[in-house]
């Protein structure tokens, strides 16, 4: 029985608890927060045991799923490997490319896994587009949300946009494609926080493939919807709905089809995988070299718009 614990249990990571406590051959030994009272209540649902300082569950636990404010991922995480406890790290792996680094070295160093929480590359619509991907010329992505109050301890470029940056350099890398940047533009404002709540970024790679992304966390609904334009066809990847369509030439007439993506709940399936790589000591669908990747390309937006 793999003993797992959860630090941070805030509005994800109380979902991470309740997973965790449901999987097989997992037994959720430890939640962590700083909060007492919602500790002790997710503790009591899923007959845990609740702690304040997660230094106190690292000789209790096999592995560990890190669910706290951004800022905080380097300390936790680094202390994590060096007591010899796979990791589970919630997306952006770190503020700082140094410090991803660091802890790619030390994991390498002591043969811990480390997966980041890019949980859009377990959407049932994403992982069966891929076989749909034949010649790409140019991505168009939209992230809309309404203001939650949530992840606004960063630029909405590592809150929401960084999903599409690593699905689109996911899709690239899959396929063969260098991904490598070479021209980028990006506008963003800050309206209701201290950090940019609003962007749009444009994109070309030395594959000369395009790619075009807004992100919004002050819309009145929500919507995440990735358009794949190819020579032959037109994918619509709706990650919301899971649903997947495409259009494309035949017999001289544009003709469409819904393609049947099986609906599953793309965290639960995420965090199977962890333990899955845990256990088998297989490398994790999103390593932290994809962390590192998909943060060090919001970086460099971030910078251009600062710039």
């Amino acid at each position: 029985m793999l003993k797992v614990g959860v630090i941070g249990v805030g509005y994800l990571g109380q979902h991470h608890a309740r997973i965790f406590s449901e999987l097989e051959n997992v037994e959720l030994v430890a939640v962590v927060d700083i909060d007492i009272h919602k500790t002790k209540s997710i503790a009591a649902k899923h007959k845990s045991i609740p702690y304040t300082n997660f230094r106190e569950i690292l000789d209790k636990v096999d592995a560990i799923s890190i669910v706290t404010p951004t800022e905080t991922h380097f300390e936790i995480a680094l202390e994590c490997l060096k007591a010899g406890k796979d990791i589970f790290i919630e997306k952006p792996i770190t503020k700082t490319i140094k410090d991803s680094e660091i802890l790619i070295e030390e994991s390498e160093r002591r043969g811990k896994i480390i997966q980041v929480g890019h949980i859009e590359r377990f959407n049932p619509a994403v992982l069966k587009v891929y076989q749909y991907i034949e010649d790409p010329i140019f991505f168009e992505a939209e992230r809309l949300s309404p203001f939650t109050g949530r992840g606004i301890d960063v630029d909405i470029i590592l809150d929401l946009m960084i999903h599409d940056i690593d699905i689109i350099l996911s899709i690239l890398s899959t396929n063969g494609y260098d991904k490598k940047v070479k021209d980028l533009k990006a506008v963003a404002a800050k309206v209701l926080t201290d950090h940019f709540d609003v962007a749009k970024v444009w994109l070309d790679f030395s594959c000369n493939i395009q790619a075009s992304m807004t992100a919004c966390r002050l819309s009145s609904g929500k919507s995440r919807k990735l358009k794949i334009l190819q020579r032959n066809s037109h994918i619509i990847l709706d990650y919301q709905n899971m649903g997947l369509k495409r259009f494309y030439k035949q017999n001289g007439e544009i003709v469409s089809d819904s393609i049947f993506v099986e609906k599953k709940e793309p965290l639960k399936e995420e965090l199977k995988d962890f333990i899955e790589c845990v256990i088998t000591r297989r490398k994790p669908r999103v390593t932290a070299v994809d962390g590192l990747n998909a943060l060090d390309l919001a970086l460099q937006i971030t910078r251009e718009i600062k710039t």
